[in-house]
């Protein structure tokens, strides 16, 4: 691999989804050939502090611009081709292809050879509006690479391209430590902890967001009372959205079957996602197509825990379960179809058991995080 810099808003110790997949990603490349160029998470002595001390426990080098946002701005641009220079660096990984891939053709011009930029949910997003579709298009020109993370993002994205940028996309989804999470990852523990050990659990890992539908899942759970009395929906994670979702409970009376853990160490999650039977997220496309699932590697670490998985159809959600082997998709934001789901697999101990098999087996054969780092080493 050419000594890499990366260029990123996307970084620990900034919680979120983007953040942990390009971690996972740097701390696979060779530590001797990687630079970091983040944003620092918050304003203040307090966001300083947490990324020193996050930093300084990387195998590789880490500058945090003073900034809590980076943007292709003149001042931007010139720090990342003074860092490119000074660190000897000649190939460039933007980590969220959108906006950080304009600075493409300056670092170009300053000697970097391989430029990479990864596509998230977002990018889906601009290829929808006009300003941002030419943005994006420009993007895809000045890179030698555009990353996406499976084929709803492609194609939504490769229409805004221009036909050789289109070409050269190349699919790197995050990936999913499978010696963390897995059967047996704890799970009994977790349990125990929260008083649940004989009842059937639905457990939902995810940032509180509308588009998640943790709001569906609360309106299906009296249908599926009705029919599994003792089951317990647990939702794991912490976001804006918790108030509303714990007042729809109360409305709905189901308070009693609803567990909220809030936001919980990334060491316990592998044991949160253990101390479920079925996993299910049946997230929703929003705001006319804007606010979509890019992937959803929830379900894929849930499938690596052994959980059968029920996904909503948002945007490329359905990339990450093998519909009816797996788990199922349904319509995000159907309350119907989720419980029946649900219903179905609570009971049904064999069933769950084959489909937690088959996505333990599809994870280890496809989404292991040393198999797409060395994809992307090839890239870089």
């Amino acid at each position: 691999m050419d000594k890499t810099l990366i260029v990123t808003n996307d970084f620990p110790p900034r919680p979120g989804g983007i953040q942990t997949f390009l971690h996972n990603m740097a701390l696979r490349l060779d530590p001797d050939r990687l630079v970091v160029y983040a944003s620092t998470w918050k304003r203040g002595a307090e966001g300083a502090r947490a990324c020193a001390a996050f930093d300084a426990e990387q195998p590789f080098t880490v500058v945090r611009d003073r900034t809590t946002m980076l943007l292709p701005t003149p001042r931007v641009t010139r720090r990342a081709t003074e860092l490119l220079r000074a660190h000897d660096c000649s190939s460039v990984w933007f980590g969220a292809a959108a906006p950080l891939g304009l600075m493409a053709p300056a670092l170009r011009a300053a000697g970097a050879r391989r430029l990479v930029a990864t596509t998230h949910g977002h990018e889906a997003g601009w290829a929808q509006l006009p300003a941002a579709r030419q943005l994006l298009r420009r993007i895809g020109d000045g890179t030698d690479t555009l990353t996406y993370l499976g084929e709803y993002t492609r194609s939504r994205i490769a229409g805004a391209l221009s036909g050789p940028a289109a070409a050269r996309m190349v699919e790197l989804p995050p990936g999913v430590d499978e010696k963390a999470f897995h059967p047996g990852s704890g799970g009994d523990e977790i349990r125990a902890r929260l008083g649940l050990a004989d009842r059937p659990v639905v457990v939902c890992v995810s940032r509180l967001v509308p588009r998640k539908g943790q709001d569906t899942l609360i309106l299906a759970l009296p249908r599926i009372l009705s029919r599994v009395p003792d089951a317990v929906l647990l939702i794991v994670g912490g976001g804006p959205y918790r108030g509303e979702l714990e007042r729809l409970a109360r409305e709905t009376g189901v308070s009693d079957s609803v567990r909220f853990t809030g936001p919980v160490p990334g060491a316990e999650l592998p044991a949160h996602y253990g101390a479920g039977d079925v996993f299910a997220m049946p997230c929703r496309t929003r705001r006319g197509g804007l606010d979509v699932e890019g992937l959803g590697i929830v379900y894929l670490e849930a499938s690596a825990t052994g959980l059968p998985v029920v996904a909503g159809d948002s945007g490329g959600a359905p990339d990450a379960v093998l519909d009816g082997e797996t788990g199922w998709v349904v319509r995000g934001g159907s309350v119907e179809e989720s419980a029946d789901r649900i219903i179905a697999l609570l009971g049904d101990p064999e069933l769950r058991q084959r489909m937690g098999e088959r996505g333990r087996a599809w994870v280890e054969q496809r989404w292991r995080w040393d198999l797409l780092a060395e994809r992307l080493t090839e890239l870089l």
